[in-house]
């Protein structure tokens, strides 16, 4: 690969809030919001509090709480500042929170109102001091100069800017490339969860592809709906930090979104890209596109030329308008999309496509914009990357998806072996998925190497396939295939809103069940065919980006 040039990201920070200056930010939706200025003005307040705390370039920062703007900001005053930003999901247990302040040596900790009652401050004994994210005020305080400098930071601000603060007042600390950025935990879906070290290289890479990809389509102005969590890089990178350095301005969803509060949203702000995990999308047609399909007359008319277009046309223009009605396309990323679902979404004409990535390319490795998408495939190798699979015949024989270049993180913090082991002597990340790739370019996922299953005759299985075909038969909620000696079981939970409309008993259910099992069967090769189909009392646990959590039931009482 050619060497690149990769410039300084805080750079990039202050010359797009320089632009931007009286320009719309970030906004808490239906709250407030914060102009590029305002957002400014934090990054300098909290830069006092961090020097008055004794920090230092490449100490640790935490941040933990739901998407608000004022993490948003907390967030730049980080990086702009030198030190590493730590991003947690506050979805996480509280020990684990714990844990991983203290593994990552976390010395300040800003924290969301939601969060912060379940925490033990006693059980994090590195932190100098812990932030509220809804104003920034001190909730605990192990050092008397930081005390004192939040009690007075106007009066430290004003001496800080006598005159006025002015875009030309911006002066932040110089980022070198195989600086770590940010530190993030993984989701931990196989084991413990890891520290991701991302280097500035990786972000100014996947901000520069998102530019490259959709800087004609986006333009300064333009607004976004963030759902993802941004502790999670998917959202980070795509609903957020390229949307900053462009100009965009960013609407938080700061509550758990219903259908309703999600949907008066989109139509309010009309966002100009929507990025979405799989779960979100196929809920959306299963609840208004998949009725009017599988309605008999509808049906019938879609086979007749020209009526047939015109109402797979009318049904992709409802679905657009459901919306917002105003995005240039819809990302699919973080978990696989369902088969069945995306042929649908490509029938009527749909603008999606969809994307790869992994926490350790931060996040991006293969795209294709909606026009060029190819239906099943996640796109193509991205700029600044190199892609291979590890495979004899890469285009038939699905091999592990190796993956190198300036996204590829610096390796596991404090954790040589685990590194060791992710990224080899010449450079090559190991995604752990299995794939295989197109004369085109194209690649296709045939499942994660640690999920594969080892047929009685040593035939490779691989769950994510059954599971997929299983997700679209009558009454599954959610589905999961594992192995019982040389049997496969499928754990189902059923589809609780049909149950009740349906006011069906235990037994229906398992009828209903058995019946699927039935109706699968045929259409799988013998080895991996499911012996039985239980029924699950309660949702299957799941990792932030709502992947389930596997091994939680590789032993699960059959």
């Amino acid at each position: 690969m050619e060497m690149t040039k990769v410039p300084s990201y805080n750079e990039m920070i202050r010359q797009s809030i320089q632009e931007h200056w009286f320009m719309d930010s970030m906004s808490d939706y239906g709250l407030f919001t914060f102009q590029y200025k305002d957002v400014a003005r934090i990054i300098e307040k909290l830069h006092i509090l961090f020097e008055q705390a004794g920090i230092q370039s490449g100490d640790k920062i935490a941040l933990c709480g739901r998407n608000l703007s004022r993490w948003g900001a907390a967030f730049f005053s980080v990086l702009t500042y030198g030190a590493v930003a730590v991003p947690v999901l506050h979805e996480f247990h509280p020990s684990q929170v714990h844990d991983i302040i203290n593994h990552s040596e976390s010395k300040l900790l800003f924290v969301g109102d939601k969060v912060w009652p379940n925490l033990n401050a006693d059980e994090m004994p590195g932190l100098q001091g812990i932030i509220s994210l809804a104003d920034y005020s001190l909730l605990v305080s192990r050092s008397d100069k930081l005390t004192y400098a939040r009690e007075n930071l106007n009066r430290l601000f004003g001496e800080k800017f006598p005159n006025r603060f002015l875009p030309e007042c911006l002066s932040y600390y110089h980022d070198q490339p195989d600086e770590m950025a940010v530190l993030n935990y993984t989701s931990g879906t196989t084991s413990n969860s890891k520290g991701v070290m991302i280097p500035y290289r990786a972000l100014w890479s996947n901000c520069n592809f998102a530019y490259k990809v959709l800087g004609d389509e986006i333009k300064p102005g333009d607004k976004v709906l963030s759902m993802l969590p941004m502790a999670h890089m998917y959202g980070m990178a795509f609903e957020f930090t390229f949307e900053f350095m462009k100009g965009v301005h960013v609407n938080f969803l700061t509550k758990i979104a219903s259908p309703t509060i999600l949907m008066r949203a989109l139509a309010e702000v009309k966002p100009r890209i929507l990025i979405v995990v799989p779960l979100i999308i196929e809920k959306l047609v299963r609840k208004a596109v998949l009725p009017r399909i599988q309605d008999p007359k509808v049906r019938m008319l879609l086979n007749v030329p020209i009526i047939g277009d015109r109402i797979r046309k009318q049904i992709c223009e409802g679905l657009t308008q459901a919306l917002g009605g105003n995005f240039y396309e819809l990302i699919v990323g973080g978990a696989a999309i369902n088969q069945e679902i995306e042929q649908l979404l490509h029938d009527i004409g749909f603008r999606y496509c969809v994307g790869y990535g992994a926490t350790e390319c931060a996040p991006i490795i293969t795209y294709n914009d909606w026009k060029d998408h190819e239906v099943g495939s996640c796109g193509r190798n991205v700029v600044h990357q190199e892609l291979r699979i590890d495979s004899p015949d890469p285009e038939h024989i699905p091999g592990e998806i190796l993956t190198r270049g300036l996204n590829v993180m610096l390796g596991y913090y404090k954790n040589e072996e685990a590194t060791k082991a992710a990224i080899d002597a010449d450079g090559w990340y190991h995604t752990g998925d299995l794939g295989v790739m197109n004369s085109r370019g194209n690649l296709f996922i045939k499942g994660r190497s640690k999920n594969m299953l080892l047929g009685a005759n040593g035939q490779n299985i691989y769950p994510e396939e059954i599971e997929d075909k299983l997700a679209g038969m009558s009454l599954v909620g959610e589905c999961l295939v594992v192995q019982k000696g040389d049997k496969l079981v499928g754990l189902v939970y059923p589809d609780q809103e049909q149950v009740k409309k349906l006011r069906l008993s235990r037994s229906d259910i398992e009828s209903i069940m058995e019946q699927n099992r039935k109706d699968i069967n045929p259409n799988l090769p013998a080895y991996a065919q499911l012996f039985n189909i239980k029924v699950m009392d309660v949702e299957f646990e799941k990792t932030p980006k709502k992947s389930i959590k596997r091994f939680l039931y590789q032993n699960i009482e059959l």
